[in-house]
């Protein structure tokens, strides 16, 4: 009797895949993640869609697989990492990914923001590092994505996205142009030590030292790469200008070399299929926990780019479309994305503006465009290595170029100079960071710069003084400022009353106690939200300052969450149950006119002239 037969790898790989499938569905469910959202669009499918899918992927990966390469170049990494990154990305990010347009590889930003981080330390081994690092950022990621930080997204100023994409777009260009020029951008100092200028200043100042040891066939042969890329683009736009122009140049500097013309190309950066295995992050290394603490804040940093690119982009395609799409959907798949490139011998994705347009100006149906430009890609990975050497380094570097003006929105940058005050500092402090500190520390200056601004506009409650009319009817005092001798004074609190606004708060009701002979101040707070300790503690600061006057204060239209904090950090007592009078949803003005009867029965009359104080802060802003 013949034993039990072994079951094949194929076997193996379906339990597998059985097995993570159930585990994943079991554990996302309670985060509203879709473990396999491509499902979704795989019901219906046909061969119309898939005609519509497999002509843009095709077009994407046209120019997808010489980017990939430039973002490499510009990362300071093998070529092959951007190969297999669009790849990958491509294709891991279709399955995960809420968007239908979206074609996830390396890009401008993250490839830049690498560069500038290891140029800061040339000791480095960043090849060495890739894994770890990619691997830290899809973890990032995904943790972010299970506690759905993506959302947050939508309280950092697009002002900073501009600054940022405009500002790495000018880095790009400087340090590209030294390729181009055919110079070294490394410079060695007196004692034998070697570094790169990674600020803007720095490189522009270094390559006009040397602009008279210009390369000549270097710059010709930009000049016709350059000229090929936009004379396509301007005769035929649909065209893949990017791969046409590469070709073409290759073939230039083929001819170049032909004539013994000394033309620098990527002779040494050619790779095999075998230099596509991946190397797998060293979590047994001695060093392993030297190399985390050191890449922790890139890493951050590059999440955080790559969620704003990628929730940027993939709302505005599917606002084209009247689509939504979900932040921490996209976040989670970016994560699982990054992942599968720290295993398989790429660098950090994110969301591409111009793949993702290309994909959906080429009429993509669905997400399997995405996977097709993936696999096109892959097979690009797997058969081009060797043809990466007759690429002339000066035509690449103009194509980045190229790339990299396309990126700058001149549009965008006038309404943040123009819109508003702080959008036009949040846009120029963060440019100026950009191009002068490395780029994992501009991200995150013009992101506080942003929320310090937006906490200052909720934070600054005014108030404007309201009275009853002649007929009754409450209406804006006609001479603010001039007061009538009220004994009542109503402050109406419309807006946050969180630590920030505290302060402001308890200063702005002094004020409006300054009057001697007011004797009771009623807060009204029934539009005020988000009450905290800071508050509550201010609010007890007021409450003992009015009544060693000899005043008091009472509070009407407390909603339930405000009266729960009160509650529980003991101010119920402190103001005391008296004094307190709960929001009637269906009156809301009853607690205002209670409040107004036990006012008049502390003062012992049964009429007061009244003043009526309105916080109208959060309408302006609104």
């Amino acid at each position: 009797m013949s034993g039990p037969s072994t079951p094949s790898w194929w076997q193996i790989a379906r339990n597998l895949t059985r097995q993570g499938r159930t585990w994943m569905s079991e554990n996302l469910a309670d985060t509203g993640l879709d473990p396999f959202p491509i499902r979704r669009w795989l019901s219906g499918y046909g061969p119309g869609r898939f005609k519509s899918d497999l002509k843009a992927g095709t077009s994407v990966a046209l120019l997808d697989i010489p980017q990939g390469m430039a973002y490499a170049a510009i990362a300071g990494l093998p070529l092959q990492f951007g190969s297999t990154c669009s790849a990958v990305a491509g294709i891991v990010g279709a399955l995960f990914l809420s968007s239908r347009y979206t074609v996830l590889g390396p890009t401008n930003a993250t490839a830049f923001m690498i560069f500038s981080y290891f140029a800061a330390d040339a000791h480095l081994d960043r090849i060495a590092l890739m894994p770890l690092l990619v691997f830290m950022v899809g973890t990032l990621l995904l943790i972010g994505s299970f506690v759905k930080v993506a959302e947050l997204a939508q309280y950092i100023s697009r002002a900073v996205m501009v600054a940022y994409v405009t500002g790495a777009a000018l880095l790009i260009i400087a340090n590209q142009a030294g390729n181009v020029l055919g110079i070294s951008t490394r410079i060695t100092t007196a004692d034998g030590q070697v570094f790169q200028p990674r600020t803007f200043p720095g490189i522009v100042w270094h390559l006009v030292e040397k602009l008279g040891q210009t390369h000549w066939e270097s710059l010709i042969v930009a000049a016709v790469t350059a000229g090929i890329y936009w004379g396509i683009r301007r005769v035929r736009a649909t065209w893949p200008s990017l791969a046409i122009a590469l070709v073409a140049a290759s073939l230039v500097g083929a001819g170049m070399q032909m004539l013994k013309l000394d033309v620098p190309t990527f002779q040494d950066a050619q790779f095999t299929w075998l230099d596509l295995l991946p190397p797998f992050p060293d979590f047994a290394s001695p060093m392993f926990l030297s190399d985390f603490s050191r890449l922790f804040g890139l890493a951050i940093a590059l999440a955080f780019l790559s969620t704003l690119e990628s929730s940027t982009m993939g709302k505005t395609l599917a606002g084209l479309k009247g689509q939504r799409v979900d932040p921490n959907q996209d976040m989670f798949g970016l994560g699982m994305a990054n992942l599968s490139c720290a295993y398989l011998s790429g660098m950090p994705c994110s969301g591409s503006l111009t793949r993702s347009a290309l994909n959906f100006s080429s009429g993509a149906r669905t997400p399997i465009s995405a996977m097709i430009n993936g696999l096109v890609c892959l097979v690009g990975a797997l058969t081009l290595g060797s043809a990466v050497g007759y690429v002339p380094k000066a035509s690449l570097a103009v194509l980045i170029i190229c790339v990299a003006l396309s990126i700058i929105q001149p549009r965008h940058i006038r309404i943040c100079l123009q819109a508003t005050g702080s959008d036009a500092f949040t846009f120029l402090v963060t440019l100026a960071a950009t191009l002068m500190v490395p780029l994992h520390v501009a991200i995150f200056t013009g992101v506080g710069i942003s929320l310090m601004l937006y906490l200052r506009k909720a934070s600054r409650p005014s108030l404007v003084e309201y009275e009853f009319n002649q007929e009754g009817h409450l209406a804006e005092a006609t001479q603010p400022g001039i007061r009538q001798n009220p004994a009542i004074s109503i402050v109406h609190v419309e807006g946050e009353l969180f630590f920030g606004a505290a302060e402001l708060f308890r200063s702005q009701v002094q004020q409006a106690c300054a009057d001697p002979n007011l004797r009771i101040i009623i807060l009204r707070l029934k539009n005020a939200r988000h009450m905290d300790a800071t508050s509550v503690m201010a609010l007890e600061d007021l409450v003992r300052a009015l009544r060693a006057d000899g005043r008091d204060l009472l509070i009407s239209g407390v909603m339930k969450d405000i009266y729960r904090v009160l509650r529980d950090s003991g101010m119920v007592e402190v103001i005391g149950k008296d004094n307190l009078f709960l929001s009637s949803p269906s009156n809301p003005n009853v607690a205002t006119r209670n409040a107004l009867k036990r006012a008049q029965q502390i003062l012992g009359t049964t009429e007061a002239d009244v003043k009526i104080f309105f916080d109208p802060g959060k309408k302006k802003e609104e």
